[in-house]
């Protein structure tokens, strides 16, 4: 009965898909904008010399570059177009989210409702601009002095300002294709253009991987065991992604003329990991920094203390362990303090007559969804930490590709969920306009 019933649904639900035409043209839009992206990762920029770039990266790897390429899907290895991709626009939202906590001007846009978001998103452009220009410009003066200045044909003024023009460039395009994305496709446009260049590269991570047991640099029992341990971290990722604290929220009856309104019964999802992947991508970024600088300036080469330390911060060593669970513990309470405000949640709630049982609105109320979210983050902390530490021991011990980090499986999952979610409303929206004109159809008749 069970297995009957389960092939029904399957089945009201690819015929329900059949009929979405709206849902198939916004399916077909994201699909194509991403071929376009990926057709974007391999137009190289002018004046780079493609062999000794890739012995630059050979040279170089491990540091925060490889975790930039991940990003950017192989487009800063190959020096493409959309090397920058969009780091730099999430970036710059980011930077204004934090300051719509911080400042009260920004508070106050944020407050306005679409008009301030649209204000908000606005100086996220102007700062995706500058971010880019400046990274651009820093990437061009880094590949002018790398290799002894023989990875650019033909260094100068001219090689500087085409660079940041076209990353420039390359940046806003995908800063308003993963908009485009978000309006007319299916999904967040932003996360979707990382998700696919992290997806697209999956393979020849898992071919370098099986290469290394074809040479028998890993035996073939540990590349089982590393295909199950994936398997299940992606499993521990989509649960922990879902899971959520459901606070029940009870609206009182509201008496209009001699009729009652209102006394539902809701409740406000609290999920255990409400930071998502900003803590993972903050600790890579200020961990990897001081060792990507320290391999291009050959700080290790000159021995000394600051030699030791650098040393003592390459992947699988147990102070960049230490220092990485911290920092991500450190990152996910900090990001969740600024996205959930629970003295603004509970104002809100008390504004719309809703309040918790038991509990009484306004700082009472405050203090319960304090008490509830900090207990769940310390949950998504160490869930976070954990997934992200043990691909980095993977990496140390066994040569393991970077592109199975912690960090990008859990932008793989969270996207894919997120986009699964959109899909299944997209088809409960279209059955409800569905019975909407059957009944209107029959009241007619």
């Amino acid at each position: 009965m069970a297995s009957s019933a389960e092939s029904l649904a399957a089945n009201l639900n690819m015929s329900a898909f059949s009929k979405a035409t709206e849902l198939k043209k916004r399916l077909w839009f994201t699909v194509l904008a991403l071929i376009v992206y990926r057709i974007g990762t391999y137009i190289p920029i002018p004046g780079i010399d493609p062999v000794v770039l890739g012995e630059l990266f050979k040279q170089h790897g491990g540091g925060i570059m490889d975790m930039f390429n991940m990003f950017s899907g192989g487009a800063l290895r190959r020096m493409t177009i959309f090397a920058l991709s969009v780091m730099p626009y999430i970036t710059a939202s980011i930077i204004v989210q934090l300051l719509s906590a911080i400042l009260p001007q920004f508070e106050a846009l944020k407050k306005e409702g679409e008009s301030g978001r649209i204000k908000l998103n606005q100086y996220s452009r102007y700062l995706t601009v500058l971010f880019a220009l400046v990274q651009s410009y820093a990437l061009s003066i880094g590949l002018e002095n790398a290799m002894g200045g023989s990875a650019v044909v033909i260094a100068g003024s001219f090689f500087r300002i085409s660079t940041m023009v076209t990353l420039t460039g390359g940046t806003v395009f995908l800063m308003w294709l993963g908009e485009q994305i978000t309006a007319r496709g299916i999904g967040n446009g932003t996360s979707l253009i990382i998700y696919s260049g992290i997806v697209a590269n999956l393979p020849n991570a898992m071919a370098q991987t099986l290469e290394l047991g074809r040479t028998g640099a890993l035996s073939t029992w540990f590349i089982l065991v590393i295909i199950a341990l994936i398997f299940g971290v992606l499993a521990i990722c989509v649960f922990c992604e879902r899971a959520q604290r459901r606070i029940l929220v009870q609206y009182p009856k509201r008496q209009v003329g001699n009729r009652m309104f209102g006394g539902e019964a809701s409740h406000m999802p609290l999920k255990i990991n409400t930071s998502g992947v900003i803590p993972p991508i903050f600790a890579s970024s200020l961990l990897l920094f001081p060792l990507t600088l320290a391999s291009f300036t050959n700080v290790q080469q000159k021995g000394g203390w600051i030699s030791d330390i650098v040393a003592s911060l390459g992947h699988g060593k147990p102070l960049f362990m230490v220092l990485y669970a911290t920092l991500i513990i450190f990152f996910a309470f900090f990001y969740t303090a600024v996205v959930f405000n629970p003295v603004e949640t509970a104002d809100n709630l008390k504004k719309y007559g809703g309040f918790v049982p038991g509990i009484r609105p306004g700082k009472n109320t405050a203090d319960y969804f304090d008490y509830v979210l900090t207990r769940l983050t310390v949950l998504g902390a160490i869930y976070l930490a954990v997934v992200c530490l043990l691909p980095e021991f993977l990496m140390s011990r066994g040569a393991i590709p970077f592109y199975l980090g912690g960090t990008s499986l859990l932008i793989v999952v969270s996207v894919t969920i997120d986009t699964l979610s959109r899909v299944q409303s997209h088809l409960i929206a279209h059955q409800y306009e569905g019975l909407i004109k059957k009944s209107r159809l029959r009241g007619g008749l």
